[in-house]
């Protein structure tokens, strides 16, 4: 099993039939998206991974989620290469690497409209509920690191 010794740094996650370490996330964003063309794996001592959490109001989801595909489909390759953020009921995951590897997309997205706001900040801001400190986004620190050799 993948990180088979990593219960010891981890806790159980509530919901589901017994303990579970893991829970199953959606990926409802990504910079870039893999093919069959293009190689995948990160460069070797490229990005340090980081990850980040955020909570989404319940009444917002759908609406983050129309935004961020639309942004996606019409600005593929934008941000990190690895850049990707997943949701589980209204918690979020963000996985990029710093400094991030920005590339041209090897493919057109799927939408040829240009809609994504220009100031996406504003526009975000009140899909989040916002951590006692009022940032919308939380560093996590990197607690597990593996990584499988270039030929495996």
């Amino acid at each position: 099993m993948l990180f088979s010794n990593a219960e010891e740094i981890l806790r159980v996650w509530p919901g589901g039939t017994g303990d579970r370490y893991w829970a199953p996330m959606a990926d409802i964003f990504h910079y870039q998206a893999p093919t069959e063309e293009t190689p995948w794996r990160t460069p070797q001592g490229n990005g340090a991974p980081y990850g980040r959490l955020a909570r989404l109001q319940p009444d917002m989801i759908s609406s983050y989620i129309f935004y961020h595909y639309q942004y996606q489909e019409e600005k593929p390759g934008d941000g990190c290469k690895y850049g990707i953020i997943s949701l589980h009921e209204d918690l979020m995951f963000f996985y990029s690497e710093k400094p991030g590897l920005v590339e041209k997309a090897p493919y057109r997205g799927k939408l040829s409209t240009a809609n994504t706001p220009a100031d996406w900040g504003a526009l975000m801001d009140p899909h989040f509920v916002k951590w006692p400190d009022s940032r919308p986004w939380l560093d996590i620190p990197l607690v597990l690191h593996a990584e499988i050799e270039q030929g495996r």
